[in-house]
């Protein structure tokens, strides 16, 4: 018998639980229902009204797990600008039930991620996510001519630190969180990084991350890249950016740019609509190569 079921079958507990969070920047936050905070595992869980759940739902086998998390938005924990900017997608979530004597006695009741979160009020909700969430995601693969794989992923294969196709740069100017003018970059060739990924290394936005809609040469040499939708906080002139290079998913790119085509992720050989409805011929040719 462990200490926390001793002390529980006492019959007169000194219960709590305990909530912390742990954002992928590896930032973490704890939160009690205790009435003065406890520490363990390294971690402050602060006796405020940060976090706190309801419908708490659990279930054996294989089927997901579920519940809600209330709290308050407040400057020292969760705020709404670090919810807007997306700092706590996919934060994993960790609960136990606590004696709050002794926190050495304790039990993990819940484990999983936040998903949507809902906000208003000055407070916010937040949907919890088991781990056998993933268990809901269709699987297998899409026979298809474009790669499936995400440039630098496990199945793509290839190393983006490689030299010559990421850069860290520091941003000369800037539109909006928008458009950033960098230092120019002879050796790579213009669109080199469209498609691809602008990172944010330093200030208020730092870890922060915007989809590269366009890569243009100015007239003086420098580049200008834009991103599909704003970084949601300030990048100013002197802030450091990573920029990686785009992949438009074509067997072509994937061989010339990248040449990386032993794993492409795509069928460039499949049949077309056309040829499915062609009349039979002889010696016809069914490759479909040439839009690879």
């Amino acid at each position: 018998m462990t200490g926390l079921e001793a002390h529980l079958a006492t019959g007169a507990t000194n219960l709590c639980r305990c909530w912390a969070v742990i954002r992928r920047d590896g930032v973490t936050f704890g939160f009690t229902d205790h009435d003065r905070s406890l520490d363990f595992d390294g971690i402050t869980f602060v006796a405020d009204s940060g976090m706190t759940a309801r419908n708490f739902v659990q279930a054996t086998g294989l089927s997901v797990d579920n519940s809600e998390a209330l709290g308050v938005l407040s400057d020292s924990a969760i705020t709404d600008e670090a919810i807007e900017q997306g700092r706590f997608d996919g934060a994993e979530v960790i609960f136990w039930l606590v004696n709050w004597r002794d926190p050495d006695q304790r039990i993990e009741r819940f484990r999983g991620t936040l998903g949507e979160i809902r906000r208003g009020g000055g407070a916010f909700e937040a949907e919890l996510r088991g781990l056998a969430e993933p268990l809901n995601r269709p699987g297998g693969r899409v026979y298809q001519r474009m790669c499936s794989a995400i440039l630098g992923d496990r199945a793509c294969g290839f190393d983006l630190s490689s030299e010559g196709f990421t850069i860290e740069v520091t941003v000369e100017a800037v539109q909006r969180s928008q458009t950033f003018v960098i230092p120019a970059q002879p050796i790579l060739e213009e669109r080199w990084f469209e498609r691809g990924r602008l990172i944010v290394q330093s200030g208020a936005g730092a870890g922060l991350v915007g989809l590269v809609k366009s890569d243009v040469t100015l007239p003086d040499g420098r580049r200008q890249i834009a991103i599909w939708d704003p970084i949601p906080a300030e990048v100013a002139p002197g802030d450091a950016i990573r920029i990686e290079p785009g992949c438009d998913k074509r067997a072509r790119t994937c061989r010339n740019k990248f040449n990386n085509f032993l794993n492409f992720q795509g069928f460039p050989h499949v049949p077309g609509e056309d040829w499915l409805i062609r009349i039979p011929v002889p010696a016809s040719d069914a490759g479909g190569s040439g839009s690879a």
